[in-house]
Order: C-alpha cells, then sequence, then structure tokens
C-alpha cells in the first residue's frame, strides 16, 4: 500500500517531482528520463509506470517560465529512441519466454493482462503495436505478445516505429504547446488526472469484459505454443 500510496503521489504531483529531479540532476534528466520510458515498454514487468503524465509534464516544464536547460527537440529524440528500444527489448523477451510467464497468481505478470491483450492483438493485428502505445498496461504488454505470436520481425519494427514517435511526439509536444495556456497551467494536477483517466479507461473496459465474457486460458496458452 505504501508503494502505491508514493506511485499515486508521484503521478498526482508529477510536475513537481519532475522539477525536482531537473533541479537535482541537470542534464542527467535526459537519461533519467530515457530509462523512465525504456523500461515502461521494454521490461514486462513494469507495466504501471506513468509514462503518458510523465510525457505531457516534462514538456509543459520544458516549455515553462522557469529555466530548465533542457532542449525540447533532444528531448524528443532520445525519448523516441528509448520507446522503440523498449518495445524491441520487449518483443525479442516474448519470443524467448513465451506465455508462460504469465500466471494466475501473479501480482505483476498477472494471466489477465495477458488475455486482454491477447485479444487487444488478435482484433488490430499489427496495428496494435501503435494503438497500444497510448494505452496503459497493454503498451507494455501488446510487443511482448508479439514476440510470443512470432510476428515477423521486419513487420512489428514498421508498426514500432510508427507508434513510438506518434507516442512521444503528441505527448511530449502536446504538453510543451498546452501546458503554459494559463486554464491548464492553473489546473495542471486535474489535467493530469484526466489523462490517466482516459488513458486508463480502455484496459478497466477490458478487464471488465474478460469477466463477462470468460476465455479459456489453456486455450489461449497451447494456442500460441503451436505458431
Amino acid at each position: 500500500m505504501d508503494l502505491l500510496h508514493q506511485l499515486l503521489d508521484f503521478i498526482l504531483h508529477i510536475d513537481v517531482h519532475l522539477a525536482q529531479i531537473v533541479n537535482d540532476y541537470q542534464t542527467w534528466t535526459y537519461l533519467i528520463l530515457f530509462l523512465i520510458i525504456f523500461a515502461e515498454t521494454g521490461l514486462v514487468v513494469l507495466p504501471f509506470l506513468p509514462g503518458d503524465s510523465l510525457l505531457f509534464a516534462m514538456g509543459a516544464l520544458i516549455a515553462g517560465e522557469h529555466e530548465t536547460g533542457l532542449n525540447i527537440w533532444l528531448m524528443l529524440l532520445i525519448l523516441i529512441v528509448a520507446a522503440i528500444l523498449g518495445n524491441t527489448v520487449n518483443f525479442k523477451l516474448g519470443s524467448v519466454l513465451g506465455a508462460g510467464v504469465f500466471k494466475e497468481k501473479n501480482k505483476i505478470l498477472k494471466l489477465k493482462y495477458y488475455e486482454q491483450s491477447h485479444e487487444f492483438f488478435e482484433k488490430h493485428g499489427g496495428k496494435a503495436i501503435i494503438f497500444s502505445r497510448f494505452l496503459p498496461i497493454f503498451r507494455t504488454i501488446a510487443p511482448f505478445v508479439a514476440g510470443i505470436a512470432k510476428m515477423p520481425f521486419g513487420r512489428f519494427t514498421y508498426f514500432n516505429i510508427i507508434g513510438g514517435v506518434a507516442w512521444i511526439v503528441a505527448l511530449l509536444l502536446g504538453g510543451y504547446v498546452l501546458g503554459q495556456i494559463p486554464i491548464i497551467k492553473n489546473n495542471f494536477e486535474l489535467v493530469i488526472v484526466f489523462i490517466a483517466v482516459v488513458t486508463f479507461v480502455p484496459a478497466i473496459w477490458a478487464a471488465v469484459k474478460s469477466r463477462l465474457e470468460p476465455k479459456k486460458i489453456e486455450e489461449i496458452i497451447e494456442g500460441d505454443d503451436k505458431k
């Protein structure tokens, strides 16, 4: 519960925490954010990192009235590379480890996350790699599922690059452009909450749907093993 409370505090006051990081680490902030984005997209055990709100808040902070010493275009390039590399590593892990890492009683690698992402991937195909960028949990699990499904690496890379660029540009530049509008700046915490709610709604809906229409877990995993 303490960890959950700290994560919630970080998300709700992410602008304050980012300002502190910039103040303490200055140009090392590029590396810190690279590692956060890489970890969220590349390590399947970290689906709850606040990528969307972090990107928006970072863009707003760089554009703010207080000098950060950070360049928005360099940050953009670094984080695009992080997002693409992260998904690539995740894909490779999925192709090696397979669906067996997801267990019913796992607290992080929950089997329902795999089921939901598998269904999402089956419905949207390669485009799921793009769409999932804007959906927490899905964006971490989808490339792993693509690896399990043995999606051709060239095809995966095509969608990976499009999705990575679109996600970083939309959220980072969105924060840079919109973050200093008075009504948004003065209600920044509410904006962050709104972003979190909007991005998590599809994941919540998928969880509810999976309970209303339960799947046979064994069939899903066996089907992947045959591919």
